[in-house]
């Protein structure tokens, strides 16, 4: 599915359309990128094992996180899991790019991931970031939802690698993505 649009005019449906292909297609894995945990809170009760990524605490701002610890436990009272790491897409990295005006190889796969939209690059990012943290199982496919800043407008079938591993990860398909 093509939005015609981005953003978060696009979350509902594509919260719809994630929902349907996890039932569909027997997923029962889903990770969402949420820095409110609004868009994760979409997914509550739906009969899937949610996983909501956060930025990292500093993204903003430094030594805060931008998601409440009400939000927080409003989200983990409705038993979806909360991760809050450092972005496997950028994290120390950003340092020396930064610092030194380079690219360096993270960056470039970040890049290139951007050329399908930035919510398809949130996605491979915080599937990777799930797995790492052990909150999705290892070898199964399952559904990431990112977004084109607020609100969510990707989503992807992916079968995602450790870090370690990450030219492993396999995105079986994509689900919706804006034009």
């Amino acid at each position: 599915m093509y939005w015609d649009k981005n953003g978060k005019e696009c979350t509902e449906d594509t919260v719809s359309l994630v929902i349907q292909a996890a039932n569909t297609r027997n997923i029962k894995h889903i990770v969402v990128a949420s820095n409110t945990g609004s868009t994760a809170e979409l997914f509550a009760n739906k009969g899937l094992t949610v996983v909501c990524v956060t930025h990292a605490n500093g993204f903003k701002n430094p030594g805060e996180n931008e998601m409440s610890v009400e939000n927080r436990n409003n989200l983990e009272a409705l038993n979806i899991k909360v991760l809050t790491t450092t972005h496997v897409l950028s994290g120390a990295e950003r340092a020396f790019s930064s610092s030194f005006k380079g690219i360096y190889p993270v960056e470039i796969i970040a890049n290139t991931l951007r050329m399908f939209g930035q919510g398809v690059k949130v996605g491979v990012e915080i599937a990777t970031m799930a797995l790492d943290a052990g909150l999705i199982p290892y070898g199964e496919s399952i559904i990431a939802v990112g977004g084109s800043g607020r609100g969510a407008d990707a989503a992807i079938i992916i079968k995602p690698a450790h870090a370690k591993d990450i030219l492993n990860t396999r995105i079986e398909e994509i689900l919706c993505k804006p034009l």
